[in-house]
């Protein structure tokens, strides 16, 4: 990466996109960081202020909002969460690369907005691996897994609005076609074979 840049990654739950994340941000020679998004649900043990979220009220909120202090916004199980468009256009400003872990609702606010950026959609290589990916993390219940599921579609519907649809099958060849897309200019992107999981698992 030459220049500073907003990448956007999206997937539905269980996809694997944060450990790849991870992986891209700890190999990446140019500084690239993830976003941190402001929420106004209380901190859980352990969490930090300016380290995992911000930690806001619903007052100081809805007056960011107000003031279009927001790339893109979303309530989740009651609480807001957000990213805050001075945190990512400081970062650029200072050379460093953003990643925005998001969901495809938050992305189509961005969309609308007149940032650049560099979108990846993940996708997992069936409903079947999708499933027992999240049965294997052991965070939820049988009717949450469902419920995700059931959301993976709509999301695997907006698949074709990012710029790359990455296929998830197998981490270090993912890793390598991210950072392919990420670190090398000269890289040839075909999506021949992402395309036609999307097509199977949209039938």
């Amino acid at each position: 990466m030459d220049k500073a840049k907003l990448i956007i990654f999206s997937a539905p739950s269980g996809a694997g996109k944060s450990s790849l994340i991870k992986q891209l941000i700890e190999m990446s020679e140019s500084p690239l960081e993830l976003s941190i998004s402001a929420t106004t649900r209380n901190p859980r043990d352990g969490e930090i202020h300016g380290k995992d979220y911000f930690f806001i009220s619903d007052e100081e909120f809805n007056s960011l909002n107000d003031q279009d202090a927001f790339l893109e916004s979303a309530n989740v199980h009651g609480f807001k969460y957000a990213t805050l468009r001075s945190f990512v256009e400081e970062k650029i400003n200072l050379g460093i690369s953003v990643i925005l872990d998001i969901d495809v609702q938050g992305y189509k606010q961005i969309i609308e907005t007149s940032q650049k950026f560099t979108s990846i959609f993940i996708l997992p290589p069936s409903f079947k691996e999708l499933e027992q990916r999240l049965i294997s993390r052991g965070l939820d219940s049988k009717d949450v897994i469902s419920k995700r599921l059931s959301n993976a579609i709509i999301e695997l519907e907006s698949a074709n609005l990012f710029d790359f649809v990455v296929l998830n099958d197998n981490f270090d060849k993912t890793i390598e076609v991210l950072s392919s897309i990420l670190f090398d200019k000269g890289f040839k992107y075909n999506n021949d074979h992402a395309n036609e999981i999307l097509r199977e698992l949209l039938d």
